[in-house]
């Protein structure tokens, strides 16, 4: 979760651990003979399945929702004419060609004309949005900030493109996109 740190996905999951521990426990409970004495034993194994598939259900909302990686997986942008951006966007760190010697890469970046919104909408504005980081083509961030820290572990040694884009509030591109790159090296020099 590196850009929202938190939010919908999460809740749903923890809701779907804890109703399903908590299910597990009534049908565990009948099966042990130390509650729920009305519940048929076919009810308590009915309990202890569903418990089972809030459990699994819990593991597979945030990737849903999330996407595999971890990074947030991009909502479809409603369709019809894109709205043009006020803003432009850079990147003060890194510089292009920097070596990165270690597992984060702290990303800095300047939006001039333009302002993030943490919140996602259908009502767009040309200077409001936030920002999707790619690295190597790959989405690994949406970011509500100019700061971010970006773990590099797993990412191997040797040259690769870091690419900004400030998306509008509903997580679509401007038209034209207002995006950024900048290509830095891993590994010792």
């Amino acid at each position: 979760m590196l850009a929202h740190g938190g939010g919908a996905p999460e809740t749903i999951s923890v809701v779907l651990l804890f109703g399903g521990l908590w299910i597990g426990w009534a049908g565990w409970s009948r099966l042990k003979g130390t509650g729920f004495p009305r519940l048929p034993l076919g009810g308590a194994y009915a309990l202890l399945g569903l418990a089972a598939v809030f459990a699994v259900a819990a593991g597979f909302v945030p990737q849903a929702i999330w996407g595999p990686s971890g990074a947030p997986a991009p909502r479809s942008p409603a369709s019809g004419p894109r709205p043009r951006s006020t803003a432009t966007i850079a990147f003060s760190r890194p510089v292009d060609g920097h070596r990165i010697n270690g597992d984060q890469l702290e990303v800095v970046m300047t939006l001039p004309g333009g302002r993030i919104v943490d919140t996602t909408s259908t009502s767009l504005a040309p200077d409001t949005g936030h920002i999707h980081l790619s690295l190597d083509g790959k989405l690994v961030s949406m970011t509500y900030g100019l700061v971010q820290v970006l773990p590099l572990r797993g990412v191997p040694p040797g040259r690769h493109t870091l690419e900004a884009e400030f998306v509008a509030a509903d997580h679509g591109p401007f038209d034209p996109r207002v995006t950024a790159a900048v290509t830095f090296v891993k590994g010792p020099g």
